[in-house]
């Protein structure tokens, strides 16, 4: 049976006077075990909990945003499936949103660093083919979405 973790791939938009459209930033969590892969903060299942709960707990345990601090954007969930330390996993990401640009991001031990990327800067430091493939993916949604 394979693992399941939930997790959000949290984003801002930041204004840029000579362009139209906000640029949109990902929150990337650089984990503190020996690979130091940079995901956004995601976590397992504990008995009881829904996923999007999951993914909120997560969140807050991750990166100390609370769901209050989030809007979560309708109509986007993605599942990656991937083996991960040679057993399968699933991972279901949404997309939220922070309410305010300058959030305060707490970093639990688990990770040891943060940065807020552009697409391709998240993708270059997500390495990892199905995250490169999500984060894409919601960026496009995002910008197919915004009026």
């Amino acid at each position: 049976m394979a693992l399941r973790a939930c997790g959000l791939i949290i984003f801002r938009r930041r204004l840029i006077p000579t362009v139209d459209k906000p640029a949109i930033e990902f929150l990337l969590l650089q984990a503190s075990d020996g690979i130091h892969h940079w995901t956004p903060p995601k976590g397992h299942v504990d008995p009881g909990e829904n996923d999007l709960e999951t993914a909120l707990r997560e969140t807050q345990e991750e990166a100390g945003i609370t769901a209050g601090q989030l809007t979560i954007i309708e109509g986007f969930r993605r599942e990656l499936n991937y083996v991960a330390r040679g057993k399968p996993k699933t991972v279901i990401y949404w997309l939220a949103e922070v309410k305010d640009y300058n959030v305060e991001i707490r970093l639990s031990q688990e990770h040891q660093a943060y940065r807020w990327l552009g697409l391709d800067e998240a993708c270059q430091l997500a390495k990892f083919k199905e995250m490169k493939a999500a984060l894409q993916e919601g960026h496009q949604f995002l910008c197919s979405t915004a009026s």
